[in-house]
C-alpha cells in the first residue's frame, strides 16, 4: 500500500508534469501577455483588480510571489507595492476570519498535530502581536498556512492585522521591486527608456540595497523569535 507522502510526492510531479505540458504545448505566453496588457490598459481598474485576484489567490493558498513581481512589472514600484500589500493583508485577513469562524475545529486539529504551529500558539498566547510580526519577517514559515493557523490563536483581529501588514512590508517591497526591475531593464535593452546607464546604475543600486535591507530584517526577526520562541523558530522534523 502506497504511503500518504509518496502519493503526494506522485501528486505534485503530475500536476508538474502537467503544467509543463501545458506551457509547452498552449500559447501560455501570450495568453499572460495579453492578460498583463489588459491589466494595463485599464487604469484605475487595473490595480483594483489585480488586488482583488491577490485576495482570492491569498484564500485559495495559491502562492503571491507571482502576483507580487506582476504588481511592479505592470504599475512601477509604489503603486505596485500598495496593491501587493492592500491585496495580500487583505486576503491573509479574510483567511484568518475563515480560520477562526468557519473552519477552526479543522484548523485547531491541524495545529495539534505540527510541533511548529503548537509552538507558534502557545508563543502567541504570552507574547501576542510580536510573534506574528516576527514570523512574517522570516521567509522560513508559509505564509498561507499561517493565515489559517493564525485564526485558531488568541491574538485579536486588529493585532494579527497591523502585524501581519508590517511584516509582509520588506519582502512585498523587494519582490515589486524585482517585477518593476524587470520591466525597466527589459525596456533599457529594447532602447525604450532614455537615461541608459544612469537609469541601469540607479536600478542596480536601488536593487542591491533593497536585498540588503530585507536580508538584514530577516536576520534580526530570526534571531528575535529564537529569544522569546525557541521551539518556534526550530525546523519541524518529521519522522
Amino acid at each position: 500500500m502506497m504511503h500518504a507522502k509518496t502519493w503526494k510526492l506522485a501528486a505534485l510531479v503530475a500536476l508538474l508534469v502537467g503544467l509543463a505540458a501545458a506551457i509547452r504545448l498552449l500559447p501560455v505566453s501570450e495568453w499572460l501577455s495579453g492578460f498583463l496588457e489588459y491589466l494595463r490598459g485599464l487604469e484605475f481598474w487595473g490595480p483594483a483588480l489585480l488586488a482583488v485576484v491577490y485576495v482570492v489567490a491569498t484564500v485559495l493558498m495559491v502562492p503571491g510571489l507571482i502576483l507580487t513581481l506582476t504588481a511592479g512589472y505592470l504599475f512601477g514600484v509604489a503603486l505596485g507595492t500598495c496593491v501587493a500589500s492592500v491585496g495580500s493583508v487583505l486576503g491573509a485577513t479574510l483567511a484568518f476570519l475563515i480560520g477562526r469562524y468557519a473552519a477552526r475545529d479543522f484548523v485547531e486539529g491541524l495545529a495539534k498535530r505540527n510541533p511548529r504551529f503548537a509552538a507558534i500558539d502557545s508563543a502567541v498566547a504570552r507574547q501576542g502581536w510580536k510573534i506574528v510580526l516576527l514570523t512574517r519577517l522570516s521567509p522560513a514559515f508559509p505564509f498561507n498556512a499561517l493565515n489559517y493557523l493564525y485564526g485558531a490563536t488568541p491574538v485579536s483581529l486588529r493585532d494579527y492585522f497591523f502585524a501581519s501588514w508590517i511584516g509582509m512590508l520588506p519582502a512585498t517591497v523587494l519582490y515589486v521591486y524585482l517585477g518593476a526591475a524587470t520591466g525597466n531593464l527589459t525596456d533599457l535593452l529594447t532602447g525604450k527608456v532614455e537615461g541608459g546607464a544612469a537609469r541601469q546604475a540607479l536600478l542596480v543600486v536601488g536593487l542591491i540595497a533593497t536585498v540588503a535591507v530585507t536580508v538584514f530584517v530577516t536576520r534580526i526577526a530570526k534571531r528575535a523569535l529564537s529569544e522569546v520562541a525557541p521551539s518556534a523558530a526550530e525546523p519541524v522534523v518529521e519522522a
